[in-house]
């Protein structure tokens, strides 16, 4: 039976958790981890994706010790220009190529690059560890899997789900991933290729580039590639490709149906718990926070400037200018 990696992504700034949750310690960070590992056991090829949060780090060492835990690449980006002003806009795709890529040779060519730059960043990862950022480095192949975008995507489904009470969002929660699971189960199913869309359009981009590379056979499974000035070999003997068959696996299993309210079984000591209010100081003066804490780069990223076109003044349209010449 093949195995297909499974990666929790977390980060710090998910809300639908945070909504159960009165705080993010270690605490019901590992009250969270318990639940899951009631859910999903222990399997195989499972590793953690964060934004290296410390208690997400110390719960799965509890829960799951010995389970590989990465860094998601966009955080440490951020951290880095935070952190390292100079060169940051020559750092930005030599960092990204550099975390993806898939040979020791490349990713230490890249990495000497960074050092000429700024020796600081080079240090600043290397305390972080390459195996939790670089994906030739890691111990569990995590194919694309190097940030924790899924768990963003889910924040920005769930934006306006967040304030309605827990048994509601969850149930709106079961019907969306009920839905996602039956899309992507028809999509699985009318794929005839051995690769996925996205997976099968990167492979036909990789051969038209490709077709200005020497390839040299010496055997019927192992082959040379030239590129260029570089030599590269391949045994494609034991590489057989099943992804087809692994996407159809991954939508396989329904989102099951719950049955009637009036028909749900509570255990007696669910029934008689006590809930309390969270123990907390008193709420802070103004609006609460629903957005999410913004990253070093959306603070200072660059926003167009609204100008007039009356008095050519900033920070109002035509429309709402007060210093308009009057009609006489």
């Amino acid at each position: 039976m093949a195995k297909i990696p499974i990666m929790l992504q977390l980060n710090e700034n998910w809300d639908s958790y945070r909504r159960f949750r009165e705080f993010q310690n270690d605490a019901s960070w590992k009250w969270f981890f318990e639940q899951f590992k009631l859910a999903y056991g222990e399997r195989s090829n499972i590793c953690v994706v964060s934004d290296q949060n410390e208690s997400i780090l110390k719960a799965t060492s509890i829960v799951y010790p010995g389970m590989p835990h990465y860094s998601c690449m966009w955080h440490i980006w951020t951290n880095i220009r935070a952190k390292f002003k100079k060169g940051y806009l020559k750092l930005s795709e030599l960092y990204f190529v550099t975390a993806q890529s898939y040979t020791l040779d490349e990713f230490n060519e890249r990495m000497s690059k960074i050092e000429e730059i700024d020796p600081r960043v080079k240090a600043y990862l290397y305390d972080i560890g390459h195996h939790r950022w670089s994906r030739v480095h890691a111990t569990l192949n995590r194919t694309w899997t190097m940030t924790s975008n899924i768990a963003e995507s889910l924040n920005v489904v769930t934006k306006y789900t967040r304030e309605l009470p827990i048994v509601e969002l969850l149930e709106y929660m079961r019907t969306l991933l009920e839905r996602w699971t039956k899309e992507k189960s028809l999509k699985a199913k009318g794929t005839f290729t051995y690769l996925g869309y996205k997976f099968n359009k990167e492979l036909d981009d990789n051969r038209t580039l490709s077709h200005k590379l020497r390839v040299r056979s010496s055997t019927d499974y192992i082959h040379t590639v030239i590129d260029g000035v570089r030599r590269y070999i391949f045994c494609l003997e034991n590489k057989r490709c099943s992804r087809g068959v692994k996407l159809l696996r991954t939508y396989e299993i329904p989102v099951n149906h719950p049955p009637d309210e009036s028909k749900w079984n509570v255990p007696q000591h669910i029934t008689e718990e006590v809930v309390n209010p969270p123990k907390g100081g008193k709420r802070q003066p103004g609006r609460p926070q629903k957005e999410r804490y913004k990253t070093y780069d959306e603070i200072n990223s660059k926003k167009y400037k609204v100008s007039c076109g009356n008095c050519r003044g900033e920070g109002h349209n035509k429309r709402s200018c007060k210093n308009a010449p009057k009609k006489k």
